[in-house]
């Protein structure tokens, strides 16, 4: 069905809310008041709201950086724009071409202002968003952010929370690892909540709405619960695995260290031990002199990938091919969790430019801190910073660690252990917090 612009009156709308009327809508200029009093407005009637946040995230994670977006909707949805309207079923694109934001249905194109908000006319589970095929509950918000558009999702924080432990965890997960894991991240979004989330390992992975049943019993059987060290929230962070030991704050982030964020042995921490191989030559002078362009591949291809994208975000702009690593150390000096904290790496490239232009070039990273470095290898490579040898071999690099993430906080994995050697949810959280108390928002903001 092709986009259907009619006309409307504001009757079940002022019959809904009783407050807005067009000529307010009209009037606001702000594009977040207006979606927060849109949201408010739909959900003042329900017993839900209550002292319950509403929380934005930037949707990044699944949809990368692009300029047409895909969605339909389940259920009834409106806009600003009281003549458009939207059909449940229909495919719908967002697109942003020459500073504009189209909205196309089939062969029917229509010009929408930036930003373009849909919001659903009762929020519950029965009105979702699919965004590029992902379903969401609440409002988005789609706006342009550089050459993109960018969605970003209103929601509850209790139905965030459903949408990031699944994804955060395994959600078949022991229920007390996944309370545990609950907690952790409820009193993370607070203290994180601002400036806005996104959906990425950069503040929490959100999958929006999903059907897991266990990880929304963990979220409701513990709704409002946070942890506090003094009566305040704390930064509640955590990660993978810590590799049989906790780490400081102040080891990662700099700053005073936290007492809830000591460096012991973590007895329940599975270790996860890991490596990675690092060819030092990636192509071969013989392949550069008899292949065209497209034809030269890296040896370690994930790996080179990661190190191009952190080119690219570093000022090289362009297709790039990693021809080698003509040099890679880590440092014997670790820090008091054994943690390793300077290395050094060279990493030699060509970069083609737009007009063809094919230029050879260098990067050397020496003597700096491994978090500058572990980035450009990639995460899920290297794994931490706990790292058990280095090899320098003949013809690669071989780098062997533990642990899985930067090891302050809560250990998932760990989490998951205390909760199958039958430890309760507040146990879990009181070994890798220690000194916090579990407090409700509720009766902690009164």
């Amino acid at each position: 069905m092709n986009l259907t612009l009619i006309k409307q009156n504001y009757k079940s709308w002022n019959k809904a809310s009783g407050i807005i009327s067009k000529n307010i809508i009209n009037n606001m200029v702000m594009k977040t008041f207006i979606l927060s009093i849109f949201i408010f407005v739909l959900l003042a009637f329900t017993s839900e709201v209550q002292a319950e946040e509403m929380i934005s995230v930037r949707l990044r994670n699944y949809i990368g950086d692009t300029s047409k977006i895909p969605f339909y909707i389940k259920g009834n949805y409106s806009t600003l724009d009281p003549a458009l309207v939207l059909n449940e079923g229909d495919e719908y694109t967002i697109s942003f071409k020459d500073g504009k934001m189209f909205l196309i249905c089939g062969k029917s194109k229509m010009e929408i202002g930036s930003p373009f908000i849909l919001y659903p006319d009762t929020y519950d589970e029965e009105h979702l968003i699919y965004i590029d095929g992902r379903p969401y509950m609440g409002a988005v918000e789609f706006d342009i952010e550089g050459k993109h558009i960018r969605p970003a999702n209103q929601i509850l924080l209790e139905d965030y929370l459903k949408g990031v432990v699944p994804f955060e965890v395994f959600p078949e997960w022991n229920i007390e690892a996944l309370k545990a894991q609950t907690l952790a991240a409820r009193t993370y979004t607070i203290t994180h909540k601002n400036p806005q989330l996104d959906d990425t390992i950069q503040y929490q992975v959100y999958g929006g709405y999903n059907e897991f049943s266990n990880t929304k019993r963990a979220v409701i059987d513990t709704k409002g619960e946070i942890i506090t060290f003094q009566n305040k929230p704390i930064s509640a962070f955590y990660s993978a695995s810590n590799g049989g030991i906790t780490e400081s704050n102040k080891n990662v982030w700099g700053g005073n260290p936290s007492p809830y964020f000591p460096i012991k042995p973590d007895p329940f921490d599975p270790i996860q031990p890991w490596d990675f191989t690092l060819q030092k030559t990636q192509i071969d002078l013989d392949e550069i002199q008899s292949k065209d362009w497209n034809e030269l591949k890296e040896k370690d291809g994930k790996i080179s990938d990661s190190i191009k994208k952190w080119l690219n975000r570093n000022g090289y702009e362009g297709d790039i091919k990693i021809l080698g690593i003509p040099f890679m150390a880590i440092d014997k000096v670790k820090n008091e969790s054994q943690r390793s904290m300077i290395g050094s790496i060279q990493i030699e490239f060509m970069r083609r430019l737009i007009d063809g232009t094919i230029l050879f070039e260098r990067v050397s990273l020496d003597h700096v801190e491994l978090k500058k470095i572990r980035p450009m290898i990639g995460g899920g490579h290297f794994r931490s910073y706990l790292i058990s040898s280095f090899e320098i071999n003949p013809t690669s690099y071989k780098v062997s660690g533990k642990g899985h993430g930067h090891g302050v906080g809560m250990s998932q994995w760990g989490a998951n252990e205390m909760a199958e050697e039958g430890k309760h949810y507040k146990e879990i959280i009181g070994h890798y917090y220690p000194g916090t108390q579990v407090k409700v928002t509720q009766t902690f903001q009164e």
